[in-house]
Protein backbone atom coordinates (compact mmCIF):
# COMPACT_ATOMS: atom_id res chain seq x y z
CA UNK A 1 0.00 0.00 0.00
CA UNK A 2 1.49 3.55 -0.50
CA UNK A 3 1.62 5.75 2.04
CA UNK A 4 -0.42 9.48 1.37
CA UNK A 5 3.01 11.30 1.71
CA UNK A 6 4.66 8.61 -1.02
CA UNK A 7 1.55 9.70 -3.11
CA UNK A 8 1.99 12.87 -3.34
CA UNK A 9 5.65 12.84 -4.11
CA UNK A 10 5.26 10.56 -6.47
CA UNK A 11 2.50 13.14 -8.32
CA UNK A 12 4.98 15.89 -7.86
CA UNK A 13 7.42 14.52 -10.02
CA UNK A 14 4.96 13.56 -12.30
CA UNK A 15 4.19 17.43 -12.74
CA UNK A 16 7.90 18.37 -12.77
CA UNK A 17 8.10 15.86 -15.33
CA UNK A 18 5.31 17.07 -17.45
CA UNK A 19 6.73 20.41 -16.97
CA UNK A 20 4.23 22.78 -15.37
CA UNK A 21 4.91 25.33 -12.77
CA UNK A 22 2.70 28.18 -11.47
CA UNK A 23 5.67 30.26 -12.69
CA UNK A 24 5.92 29.46 -16.26
CA UNK A 25 4.14 31.80 -18.40
CA UNK A 26 1.88 29.49 -21.32
CA UNK A 27 3.45 30.48 -24.61
CA UNK A 28 0.97 29.10 -27.56
CA UNK A 29 -1.77 26.60 -27.71
CA UNK A 30 -2.12 24.22 -24.01
CA UNK A 31 -3.34 21.37 -24.50
CA UNK A 32 -6.22 22.37 -21.75
CA UNK A 33 -7.04 25.55 -19.99
CA UNK A 34 -9.35 24.72 -16.58
CA UNK A 35 -11.38 28.13 -15.57
CA UNK A 36 -12.01 28.37 -12.19
CA UNK A 37 -9.48 27.48 -9.35
CA UNK A 38 -11.93 26.49 -6.54
CA UNK A 39 -12.15 21.98 -5.43
CA UNK A 40 -13.58 21.40 -9.16
CA UNK A 41 -10.48 23.42 -10.99
CA UNK A 42 -7.91 21.81 -8.73
CA UNK A 43 -9.00 18.24 -8.83
CA UNK A 44 -9.47 18.66 -12.46
CA UNK A 45 -5.51 20.00 -12.55
CA UNK A 46 -4.39 17.05 -10.50
CA UNK A 47 -5.42 14.53 -13.03
CA UNK A 48 -4.09 16.34 -15.71
CA UNK A 49 -0.71 17.04 -14.11
CA UNK A 50 -0.89 13.17 -13.85
CA UNK A 51 -1.00 12.86 -17.25
CA UNK A 52 1.54 15.17 -18.38
CA UNK A 53 -0.43 17.40 -20.00
CA UNK A 54 0.47 21.13 -20.53
CA UNK A 55 -2.30 23.57 -19.02
CA UNK A 56 -3.15 26.03 -16.73
CA UNK A 57 -6.01 27.30 -14.24
CA UNK A 58 -7.52 30.69 -13.95
CA UNK A 59 -9.22 32.54 -11.30
CA UNK A 60 -10.29 35.50 -10.69
CA UNK A 61 -9.96 35.35 -6.57
CA UNK A 62 -6.46 37.13 -5.04
CA UNK A 63 -6.12 33.47 -3.27
CA UNK A 64 -6.74 30.08 -3.64
CA UNK A 65 -10.04 29.42 -1.38
CA UNK A 66 -11.31 32.76 -1.44
CA UNK A 67 -15.14 31.80 -2.08
CA UNK A 68 -15.15 29.12 1.01
CA UNK A 69 -13.59 32.05 2.94
CA UNK A 70 -15.98 34.43 2.42
CA UNK A 71 -18.86 32.22 3.71
CA UNK A 72 -20.54 32.94 7.09
CA UNK A 73 -18.67 32.46 10.05
CA UNK A 74 -20.11 29.53 11.76
CA UNK A 75 -20.24 27.36 8.57
CA UNK A 76 -19.44 23.80 8.67
CA UNK A 77 -19.88 21.23 5.98
CA UNK A 78 -22.14 18.48 6.48
CA UNK A 79 -20.07 15.79 5.15
CA UNK A 80 -17.69 14.82 7.95
CA UNK A 81 -13.78 14.67 7.46
CA UNK A 82 -13.41 11.20 5.97
CA UNK A 83 -15.59 12.13 3.30
CA UNK A 84 -13.69 15.24 2.50
CA UNK A 85 -11.29 14.36 0.42
CA UNK A 86 -9.72 15.50 -3.03
CA UNK A 87 -7.71 13.17 -4.96
CA UNK A 88 -4.32 12.46 -3.45
CA UNK A 89 -4.00 14.41 -0.19
CA UNK A 90 -6.54 13.73 2.59
CA UNK A 91 -8.58 16.39 4.40
CA UNK A 92 -6.40 17.17 7.82
CA UNK A 93 -9.29 16.47 10.58
CA UNK A 94 -10.74 13.75 12.50
CA UNK A 95 -13.24 11.35 11.46
CA UNK A 96 -16.62 12.16 12.02
CA UNK A 97 -15.96 15.67 12.64
CA UNK A 98 -17.52 18.44 10.26
CA UNK A 99 -14.77 21.11 8.99
CA UNK A 100 -15.43 24.97 8.90
CA UNK A 101 -14.84 27.33 6.17
CA UNK A 102 -11.85 28.38 6.92
CA UNK A 103 -10.59 24.56 7.28
CA UNK A 104 -11.77 23.81 3.80
CA UNK A 105 -9.89 27.14 2.53
CA UNK A 106 -7.23 26.44 4.13
CA UNK A 107 -7.30 23.01 3.05
CA UNK A 108 -7.41 24.02 -0.90
CA UNK A 109 -4.10 26.64 -0.30
CA UNK A 110 -2.23 23.17 0.92
CA UNK A 111 -3.87 21.09 -2.15
CA UNK A 112 -2.14 23.80 -4.70
CA UNK A 113 0.87 24.01 -2.74
CA UNK A 114 1.54 20.38 -2.34
CA UNK A 115 1.05 19.49 -5.78
CA UNK A 116 2.34 22.90 -7.22
CA UNK A 117 -0.67 23.09 -9.74
CA UNK A 118 0.19 26.02 -12.22
CA UNK A 119 -2.50 27.95 -11.25
CA UNK A 120 -3.00 32.09 -12.33
CA UNK A 121 -5.01 33.62 -9.81
CA UNK A 122 -6.83 37.50 -10.34
CA UNK A 123 -7.45 36.45 -13.41
CA UNK A 124 -11.10 36.56 -14.76
CA UNK A 125 -12.46 35.19 -17.74
CA UNK A 126 -14.53 37.54 -19.63
CA UNK A 127 -15.08 35.46 -22.64
CA UNK A 128 -14.49 31.97 -24.47
CA UNK A 129 -14.86 31.46 -27.98
CA UNK A 130 -13.68 28.80 -30.46
CA UNK A 131 -12.43 29.34 -33.88
CA UNK A 132 -10.27 26.83 -36.08
CA UNK A 133 -10.69 23.83 -33.58
CA UNK A 134 -9.33 26.22 -30.95
CA UNK A 135 -11.07 27.58 -27.74
CA UNK A 136 -9.82 31.17 -27.18
CA UNK A 137 -10.33 32.52 -23.40
CA UNK A 138 -10.14 36.29 -23.12
CA UNK A 139 -9.41 37.47 -19.54
CA UNK A 140 -8.47 40.28 -17.44
CA UNK A 141 -5.01 39.20 -18.02
CA UNK A 142 -3.89 38.04 -21.06
CA UNK A 143 -5.58 36.09 -23.58
CA UNK A 144 -5.13 32.13 -23.54
CA UNK A 145 -5.65 29.44 -26.21
CA UNK A 146 -6.41 25.81 -25.73
CA UNK A 147 -7.14 22.38 -27.65
CA UNK A 148 -9.78 22.01 -25.01
CA UNK A 149 -11.45 24.13 -22.03
CA UNK A 150 -13.09 22.64 -18.49
CA UNK A 151 -15.27 24.97 -17.01
CA UNK A 152 -15.19 24.99 -13.49
CA UNK A 153 -16.84 28.09 -11.74
CA UNK A 154 -19.47 25.67 -10.12
CA UNK A 155 -23.18 26.03 -10.30
CA UNK A 156 -23.28 29.58 -8.23
CA UNK A 157 -22.95 32.77 -9.90
CA UNK A 158 -25.12 35.75 -9.46
CA UNK A 159 -26.96 35.89 -6.54
CA UNK A 160 -31.09 35.94 -6.86
CA UNK A 161 -33.12 38.30 -4.52
CA UNK A 162 -37.00 38.53 -5.79
CA UNK A 163 -38.66 41.68 -7.21
CA UNK A 164 -40.28 42.42 -3.60
CA UNK A 165 -37.31 43.69 -2.17
CA UNK A 166 -37.71 46.46 -4.35
CA UNK A 167 -40.67 47.83 -2.61
CA UNK A 168 -39.45 47.70 1.09
CA UNK A 169 -38.28 50.44 3.05
CA UNK A 170 -34.79 51.83 2.52
CA UNK A 171 -34.47 50.95 6.12
CA UNK A 172 -35.08 47.60 6.13
CA UNK A 173 -31.31 45.79 6.14
CA UNK A 174 -31.60 43.34 3.21
CA UNK A 175 -28.74 40.82 3.00
CA UNK A 176 -28.63 37.55 0.35
CA UNK A 177 -26.90 34.79 2.03
CA UNK A 178 -23.71 34.81 -0.26
CA UNK A 179 -23.11 38.19 1.85
CA UNK A 180 -23.85 37.24 5.10
CA UNK A 181 -21.41 36.74 7.80
CA UNK A 182 -22.58 37.04 11.42
CA UNK A 183 -25.47 37.84 13.16
CA UNK A 184 -24.15 41.25 13.93
CA UNK A 185 -24.48 42.70 10.63
CA UNK A 186 -28.32 42.81 11.17
CA UNK A 187 -29.55 45.57 13.10
CA UNK A 188 -31.65 44.64 16.63
CA UNK A 189 -35.29 43.63 15.81
CA UNK A 190 -37.29 40.52 14.12
CA UNK A 191 -35.48 39.15 10.96
CA UNK A 192 -37.17 37.38 7.93
CA UNK A 193 -35.59 34.69 6.39
CA UNK A 194 -36.72 33.77 2.79
CA UNK A 195 -35.74 30.69 1.99
CA UNK A 196 -35.95 27.00 3.40
CA UNK A 197 -32.87 25.45 2.05
CA UNK A 198 -29.76 24.34 3.74
CA UNK A 199 -28.40 28.05 4.05
CA UNK A 200 -31.41 29.45 5.39
CA UNK A 201 -32.28 26.94 7.81
CA UNK A 202 -28.76 26.84 9.20
CA UNK A 203 -28.92 30.97 9.10
CA UNK A 204 -32.19 30.58 10.73
CA UNK A 205 -30.90 28.62 13.61
CA UNK A 206 -27.96 31.25 13.95
CA UNK A 207 -29.81 34.40 13.82
CA UNK A 208 -32.87 32.80 16.37
CA UNK A 209 -30.14 32.64 19.30
CA UNK A 210 -30.05 36.50 19.57
CA UNK A 211 -33.89 37.68 18.01
CA UNK A 212 -37.13 36.85 16.80
CA UNK A 213 -36.92 34.98 13.46
CA UNK A 214 -39.75 34.00 10.95
CA UNK A 215 -38.45 31.75 8.12
CA UNK A 216 -40.29 31.47 4.61
CA UNK A 217 -41.27 28.39 3.19
CA UNK A 218 -41.73 28.15 -0.26
CA UNK A 219 -41.92 23.90 -1.81
CA UNK A 220 -41.40 21.72 0.65
CA UNK A 221 -38.11 19.70 1.15
CA UNK A 222 -37.27 16.97 2.37
CA UNK A 223 -35.14 16.95 5.38
CA UNK A 224 -33.06 14.18 6.61
CA UNK A 225 -30.95 13.56 9.65
CA UNK A 226 -27.43 14.53 9.76
CA UNK A 227 -26.87 10.98 11.36
CA UNK A 228 -28.84 7.41 11.80
CA UNK A 229 -28.18 4.55 14.45
CA UNK A 230 -24.71 6.00 15.52
CA UNK A 231 -23.85 6.95 11.48
CA UNK A 232 -23.48 9.98 9.48
CA UNK A 233 -25.57 9.90 6.97
CA UNK A 234 -22.97 10.06 3.93
CA UNK A 235 -21.59 6.54 6.38
CA UNK A 236 -24.78 5.07 4.92
CA UNK A 237 -24.75 6.30 1.90
CA UNK A 238 -21.24 5.41 0.60
CA UNK A 239 -21.86 2.67 2.34
CA UNK A 240 -24.70 1.12 -0.06
CA UNK A 241 -23.24 2.76 -2.65
CA UNK A 242 -26.05 5.30 -3.04
CA UNK A 243 -23.43 8.15 -3.85
CA UNK A 244 -21.97 6.85 -6.79
CA UNK A 245 -24.49 4.67 -7.55
CA UNK A 246 -27.41 6.66 -8.52
CA UNK A 247 -27.07 9.19 -11.47
CA UNK A 248 -28.32 11.90 -13.19
CA UNK A 249 -29.78 9.68 -15.95
CA UNK A 250 -31.20 7.05 -14.05
CA UNK A 251 -34.53 7.26 -13.05
CA UNK A 252 -34.29 7.54 -9.56
CA UNK A 253 -31.68 10.34 -10.41
CA UNK A 254 -34.15 12.27 -12.24
CA UNK A 255 -36.63 12.64 -9.72
CA UNK A 256 -33.84 13.34 -7.35
CA UNK A 257 -32.35 16.06 -9.25
CA UNK A 258 -34.94 18.49 -9.41
CA UNK A 259 -35.49 18.46 -6.10
CA UNK A 260 -32.37 19.05 -2.79
CA UNK A 261 -32.38 17.94 0.45
CA UNK A 262 -31.99 19.31 3.80
CA UNK A 263 -29.32 17.72 6.10
CA UNK A 264 -29.98 18.34 9.70
CA UNK A 265 -32.53 20.74 11.05
CA UNK A 266 -35.31 21.67 8.51
CA UNK A 267 -38.16 24.06 9.44
CA UNK A 268 -40.77 22.16 11.74
CA UNK A 269 -37.31 21.44 14.30
CA UNK A 270 -36.56 25.12 13.83
CA UNK A 271 -39.78 25.59 14.84
CA UNK A 272 -40.43 23.59 17.72
CA UNK A 273 -36.70 23.78 19.21
CA UNK A 274 -35.67 27.16 18.46
CA UNK A 275 -38.59 29.01 18.19
CA UNK A 276 -38.50 29.98 14.65
CA UNK A 277 -42.00 31.04 13.35
CA UNK A 278 -42.74 29.26 10.00
CA UNK A 279 -44.05 31.24 7.23
CA UNK A 280 -45.80 30.66 3.48
CA UNK A 281 -43.94 32.12 0.68
CA UNK A 282 -44.08 36.33 0.76
CA UNK A 283 -45.68 37.47 -1.83
CA UNK A 284 -45.37 41.48 -1.78
CA UNK A 285 -43.96 44.20 0.63
CA UNK A 286 -44.57 47.57 1.60
CA UNK A 287 -42.37 49.83 3.61
CA UNK A 288 -41.14 47.49 6.39
CA UNK A 289 -44.29 45.11 5.66
CA UNK A 290 -44.10 41.68 4.28
CA UNK A 291 -47.10 40.27 2.90
CA UNK A 292 -47.44 36.22 2.58
CA UNK A 293 -49.63 33.42 0.82
CA UNK A 294 -51.85 32.81 3.32
CA UNK A 295 -52.80 36.53 3.95
CA UNK A 296 -51.06 37.11 6.88
CA UNK A 297 -48.22 39.66 7.17
CA UNK A 298 -45.45 41.46 9.62
CA UNK A 299 -43.02 44.12 10.20
CA UNK A 300 -39.20 43.18 10.23
CA UNK A 301 -36.27 45.39 10.68
CA UNK A 302 -34.09 42.95 8.50
CA UNK A 303 -34.42 40.28 5.77
CA UNK A 304 -32.04 37.53 4.97
CA UNK A 305 -32.53 36.25 1.02
CA UNK A 306 -31.33 32.37 0.98
CA UNK A 307 -33.25 32.50 -2.17
CA UNK A 308 -30.29 31.00 -4.04
CA UNK A 309 -28.61 32.05 -7.32
CA UNK A 310 -28.81 32.21 -10.93
CA UNK A 311 -25.90 30.29 -13.31
CA UNK A 312 -24.35 33.27 -15.38
CA UNK A 313 -22.55 31.35 -18.65
CA UNK A 314 -23.33 34.29 -20.63
CA UNK A 315 -19.45 35.11 -21.01
CA UNK A 316 -19.34 31.81 -23.23
CA UNK A 317 -20.01 32.11 -26.87
CA UNK A 318 -20.02 28.75 -27.98
CA UNK A 319 -23.52 28.16 -29.46
CA UNK A 320 -23.77 24.54 -30.14
CA UNK A 321 -22.89 24.25 -26.68
CA UNK A 322 -26.31 26.02 -25.51
CA UNK A 323 -29.76 25.42 -25.19
CA UNK A 324 -32.19 28.07 -26.18
CA UNK A 325 -31.92 29.70 -22.54
CA UNK A 326 -28.21 29.99 -22.64
CA UNK A 327 -27.61 27.71 -20.40
CA UNK A 328 -24.41 24.91 -21.05
CA UNK A 329 -25.70 21.64 -22.68
CA UNK A 330 -23.70 18.83 -20.78
CA UNK A 331 -23.96 15.16 -20.38
CA UNK A 332 -21.59 13.89 -17.54
CA UNK A 333 -19.35 16.94 -18.34
CA UNK A 334 -19.37 16.45 -22.11
CA UNK A 335 -20.90 19.52 -24.07
CA UNK A 336 -21.77 19.25 -27.73
CA UNK A 337 -18.66 21.26 -28.79
CA UNK A 338 -15.70 19.04 -28.92
CA UNK A 339 -13.02 19.61 -25.85
CA UNK A 340 -15.36 21.99 -24.06
CA UNK A 341 -16.54 20.20 -20.70
CA UNK A 342 -18.23 21.13 -16.95
CA UNK A 343 -17.19 20.26 -13.70
CA UNK A 344 -18.05 20.81 -10.32
CA UNK A 345 -22.24 21.63 -11.22
CA UNK A 346 -24.95 19.84 -9.21
CA UNK A 347 -26.03 16.78 -10.69
CA UNK A 348 -23.39 16.98 -13.36
CA UNK A 349 -23.10 13.17 -12.80
CA UNK A 350 -24.40 12.17 -9.52
CA UNK A 351 -26.14 14.29 -6.21
CA UNK A 352 -22.30 14.55 -4.93
CA UNK A 353 -20.95 16.13 -8.46
CA UNK A 354 -20.54 18.91 -6.70
CA UNK A 355 -19.46 18.30 -3.20
CA UNK A 356 -15.81 18.49 -2.08
CA UNK A 357 -14.91 14.87 -1.40
CA UNK A 358 -16.77 13.32 -4.97
CA UNK A 359 -15.64 16.20 -7.60
CA UNK A 360 -12.32 13.61 -8.11
CA UNK A 361 -14.63 11.37 -9.75
CA UNK A 362 -16.04 13.27 -12.62
CA UNK A 363 -12.70 14.92 -12.52
CA UNK A 364 -10.97 11.38 -13.42
CA UNK A 365 -13.20 10.75 -15.74
CA UNK A 366 -13.21 13.76 -17.57
CA UNK A 367 -9.22 13.80 -17.93
CA UNK A 368 -9.63 10.46 -19.40
CA UNK A 369 -11.63 11.75 -22.07
CA UNK A 370 -9.40 14.91 -22.13
CA UNK A 371 -6.72 12.47 -22.99
CA UNK A 372 -8.33 10.43 -25.65
CA UNK A 373 -9.00 13.74 -27.33
CA UNK A 374 -5.83 14.79 -26.84
CA UNK A 375 -4.04 12.01 -28.36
Amino acid sequence: MVSSSEHTTGVTQEMAQAGVSPESSPSGTLDALVIGGGQAGLAMGYELAKRGMRFRVLDAGAEIGHVWQSRWDSLTLFTPAQYDNLPGLAFPAEPDTYPGKDDVADYLRTYATTFDLPIQLGTEVNSLSRSDGVYIAKASHGEFEAKQVVIATGPFHVPFIPAIGETLDPEVAQIHSADYRRPEQLPTGDVLVVGAGNSGCQIARELSASRHVDLSVGKRIPTVPQRLLGHDLWWWGSGLGLTRRITADSRLGRRLAGRDQIIGDGPKRLAKRHGVQLRPPATSSNGRTVHFKDGTSAEFAALVWATGFKVDHSWIDIPEAKDRRGDILQERGVTPSPGLYTLGLSWQHTRASALLGWVGDDAAYLSGVIARMDA
